[in-house]
């Protein structure tokens, strides 16, 4: 067995700067939600002091007014213990008005106040009078002095503020800051998949916010098995709770149909870390495609658009699927041990053993 010095994999590397292959489609240049076309992502990481641990991630659709040129989406629900904002609107009409805001329990107000300050400010929304801000969260508790509810809706304009087309951090950033995730330190993962042009070339990206429980695979390997870390191990406690807030951006032409069942698969990467969406746990899949905008005004009642066959979905299932499993695994190569609120410490993944133990089961080399 080859041993791992620490200093060598104590500095965080994604899951394919290590040798892992997750799936078999390619990913994009960034390996990254950013990978779809005018896509954005900022963050704002508040960590002060002994107890704050936290901070906003927001997604971005495309960079003009949101409100005025939507996108089509869907969201799909894994499990409903959670507290997201701007779930029924989306559902209801199938279009997404504003930038998705990720961020903890207790700041889904703040967020919410700020894509509405957001909206409103923007020049050609002076008539506005109803905006349906979507926010998401996962409870950062351990970690985070969640009561003190430090995150400000200036920092979640500063994370709008922020975001580019090629971010790529991820681990202990933004909304995962003070997440946990299979018991280890989890937090902002991402990643994308690029289909070949024989499948229609479009490209499916995906953002994570794991702070979650289950028993841990890494591209199918019994990691939390073999390191004795997983839910229920000992005594049925309520280790497994916990959120995993996931966001599928994508450029092929789908209706909200059709994202609704691209999002439905990004659950099955969920399954394929070993994540249970326990009774605690608030799962959310919130999917949207730039491929064209929806107007808020039309001198035209008819709407046209060219949407891709439902023939011809099957592979964006399967690249959802690969790029929100990655994405998990990300979070967790990526994050940091965190020391937070009253003393907690939440180890990160140990990269090393998990290496080899990929190795033992032929997933690396």
């Amino acid at each position: 067995m080859v041993a791992f010095s620490f200093s060598f994999y104590g500095k965080a590397q994604r899951a394919r700067d290590l040798g892992l292959r997750i799936g078999v489609l390619p990913t994009g240049k960034l390996n990254a939600i950013t990978d779809v076309n005018g896509v954005k992502v900022g963050h704002t990481t508040l960590s002060v002091g002994d107890s704050v641990r936290t901070g906003v991630t927001a997604i971005l659709p495309h960079d003009g007014n949101l409100f005025q040129q939507k996108v089509p989406a869907a969201i799909e629900l894994g499990n409903g213990f959670g507290k997201l904002a701007g779930y029924s609107q989306v559902t209801e009409l199938g279009n997404l008005e504003t930038p998705i805001v990720l961020t903890n329990t207790l700041s889904v107000p703040a967020g919410s106040a700020a894509l509405v300050d957001w909206t409103l400010q923007q020049k050609g929304n002076e008539n506005v009078r109803s905006v349906n801000p979507v926010v998401g969260e996962t409870n950062d508790s351990y970690l985070n002095d969640i009561r003190g509810r430090h995150v400000k809706t200036s920092d979640v304009l500063q994370a709008i503020q922020r975001a580019t087309t090629t971010n790529q951090e991820e681990g202990c950033v933004g909304a995962g800051t003070g997440t946990v995730c299979f018991g280890w330190k989890g937090g902002i993962g991402t990643s994308s998949r690029k289909l070949p042009q024989k499948l229609g070339g479009y490209t499916v990206g995906v953002l994570v916010q794991t702070n979650f429980g289950g028993v841990l695979e890494v591209a199918g390997a019994p990691v939390g098995v073999e390191l004795g870390k997983y839910s229920f191990k000992e005594t049925l406690d309520k280790s497994g709770d916990g959120s995993c807030m996931i966001v599928v951006a994508t450029d092929a032409p789908l209706d909200a149909r059709n994202l609704k069942r691209l999002a439905k698969r990004a659950l099955l990467g969920l399954g394929k870390t070993g994540g249970i969406m326990a009774n605690g746990s608030g799962d959310y899949v919130i999917a949207f495609s730039t491929a064209y905008r929806i107007p808020h005004e039309s001198s035209s009642p008819l709407e046209t658009y060219p949407l891709l066959r439902n023939d011809d979905t099957s592979p964006l299932f399967l690249a959802a699927m690969e790029a929100t499993e990655e994405a998990i695994i990300n979070s967790l190569f990526m994050a940091q041990t965190t020391k937070g609120h009253q003393g907690h410490t939440i180890e990160r993944l140990p990269i090393a053993k998990t290496l080899e133990i990929l190795k033992k089961y032929g997933k690396v080399k």
